[in-house]
């Protein structure tokens, strides 16, 4: 393995064989938002901020939205970072387990709004008796 932290400011010095379970390279060992223009980080950093300023809902809240938002679309590292800024708001294991079950209902009945929605658009291809 080479060391190319010297000829390559934003490599890792972290193993290149470094990687989570889930296939992801930790966070030390990968740069967010390596893709983006300086223009378009700034736009989406100063966006990001000002949905974090004064507002009428509590910081704690707002991270069990963002825990909610990060489930539901798959950001597993927007996860990890907002169940930390949940617990440094003062969120409990209770709070975090009960914004998980909500999140979890709502997408379970994603799930069968979808479903009635492809049955109903396919002529009620599939019709379940009535008990």
């Amino acid at each position: 393995m080479t060391d190319d932290s010297k000829t390559n400011p934003r490599a890792s010095s972290a193993p290149a064989d470094t990687t989570l379970a889930d296939g992801r390279m930790p966070s030390s060992s990968m740069r967010s938002y390596a893709l983006l223009t300086n223009d378009l980080k700034q736009l989406y950093m100063g966006f990001y901020k000002a949905t974090y300023g004064k507002s009428k809902i509590d910081l704690k809240t707002k991270e069990f939205i963002a825990i909610a938002a990060a489930l539901t679309s798959g950001c597993k590292g927007c996860l990890e970072g907002h169940l930390k800024k949940a617990k440094r708001e003062g969120a409990t294991s209770d709070e975090i387990a009960e914004v998980i079950a909500i999140t979890l209902g709502v997408n379970a009945a994603t799930i069968v709004d979808r479903s009635d929605i492809a049955n109903f658009n396919l002529g009620g291809l599939f019709e379940r008796p009535e008990n």
